[in-house]
């Protein structure tokens, strides 16, 4: 019961708008001290300094900070401009080139609100120029975005890892075929799309020489690619640890800017500030987050949710479905560093019990968060785009262009979910 009362107080002052750390470490502390006394507490300065000891999670500042990088000094402008003028020609090819594009994004980020801002700054308003279907054009941009989600080096990846205790090697090799058939899948939508619908996405009118083209985008693709290769190949050859490769990653990343031209140590001071804020919340959350597992652990609510659920028919498939289901929902409105921190640490004990391979079910949940960012009301990626878009461009314009998005990510979920084999990599 101590459980229950704990998650409802914790998602009705998340629904209001209390901050995400703050709820989390308050009211732990309330119901932990009334339920079980203060001396409970003792134990938290030893999580504490187990999280500051935790090497796996130096990774997150480090990814962080080369795709705020990648992001300020206009290497992911370089990357959209050489591609949709690659792509152009064909009808959904700035559209396709934002797919590519985001998708590069993401496994040299990991960070969906830098690739959104991105591409709705960049795209946007070469699609909308061209007299794209507003719906689709805005639809593409949050759905690239979140491809950050699940292409390595997701942040989300390496965050369950921790919460889950999984190498996060291991999850970044299981991702790159769902990632992968993402990317395919809504490639394939936008190419159906301009053969039925061409007037949804038209072909824009390119000047440029088709060799001077292909010339431009090698210089600007290459090199991101040759990083984002050697920051993933080191990890799943076993060269180095995540946390090594992504301060591989990280100074990589400063190298392209200088050799781009766009290196400045201004430009540096105000990248590296803004990672420690970004990295300062996911932190915050993080030791909020810690407390709150505590007490649902020692208050026995974690035992009677595995009761729960082994007592379900349909064993392993019950618990999948009814975990999807509650992820999905929750989705809708809370962020997805909230529900790896509150609803993770909850569901582990049941799928361990239950024996279920733990990578699967971490990119099961991986995908369901992505979707997570895409859902109205509260998808952070609609939000994101809102705040680069023309004024104009109404909020249930963007609402709409998901929807066929989210539709695809559902059916890649369920072929991941009854495909395991065949889409995870060993």
């Amino acid at each position: 019961m101590t459980g229950i009362v704990l998650f409802a107080i914790a998602l009705v002052c998340l629904f209001l708008g209390y901050s995400v750390a703050f709820t989390f470490a308050g009211v732990s502390l309330l119901v932990g001290i009334y339920v079980l006394g203060v001396d409970l507490f003792a134990f938290m300065p030893y999580r504490i300094m187990s999280i500051m000891e935790n090497t796996i999670l130096m990774a997150v500042p480090m990814f962080i900070f080369m795709g705020i990088v990648l992001q300020k000094t206009g290497l992911a402008e370089r990357l959209l401009e050489s591609a949709a003028k690659l792509f152009g020609s064909i009808a959904g090819g700035v559209a396709i080139s934002t797919i590519v594009v985001g998708a590069l994004l993401a496994a040299s980020t990991g960070v969906v609100g830098a690739s959104v801002v991105a591409m709705g700054v960049i795209s946007l308003p070469v699609m909308l120029k061209n007299n794209y279907h507003q719906p689709t054009a805005t639809g593409v941009i949050c759905a690239s975005g979140t491809l950050g989600q699940i292409i390595p080096p997701s942040i989300i990846l390496i965050i369950l890892g921790d919460v889950m205790g999984v190498p996060v090697g291991d999850l970044f090799r299981a991702a790159v075929i769902p990632g992968a058939l993402l990317i395919v899948v809504y490639s394939l939508y936008i190419l159906l799309l301009g053969k039925f619908k061409p007037e949804y996405c038209p072909p824009i009118q390119v000047n440029e020489k088709k060799s001077e083209l292909i010339v431009q985008a090698l210089k600007d693709i290459v090199p991101p690619l040759i990083l984002i290769l050697t920051v993933l190949g080191s990890i799943f050859s076993g060269i180095a640890t995540p946390t090594e490769s992504s301060a591989i990653g990280a100074v990589g990343a400063v190298i392209l800017s200088i050799f781009y031209g766009t290196f400045s140590f201004g430009k540096i001071n105000e990248i590296s500030k803004e990672t420690v804020k970004v990295t300062s919340m996911v932190f915050a959350v993080l030791i909020g987050a810690t407390a709150f597992s505590m007490v649902f652990s020692y208050s026995g609510s974690e035992y009677i949710i595995e009761d729960f659920f082994m007592e379900l028919p349909g064993g392993k498939w019950t618990f999948i479905a009814l975990a999807m289901l509650a992820i999905l929902i929750l989705g809708f409105f809370i962020d997805f560093i909230e529900i790896a921190f509150l609803v993770v640490p909850i569901l582990m004990p049941v799928a361990i019990a239950l024996d279920i391979n733990l990578v699967w079910f971490a990119i099961l949940i991986s995908m369901n968060l992505q979707t997570s960012f895409l859902t109205p009301p509260f998808g952070f990626s609609l939000f994101y785009l809102k705040g680069v878009a023309p004024k104009y461009l109404k909020t249930s314009t963007i609402y709409k262009g998901v929807i066929p998005f989210i539709i695809m990510q559902i059916l890649v979920l369920l072929l991941v979910i009854f495909f395991p084999e065949q889409l995870i990599l060993n």
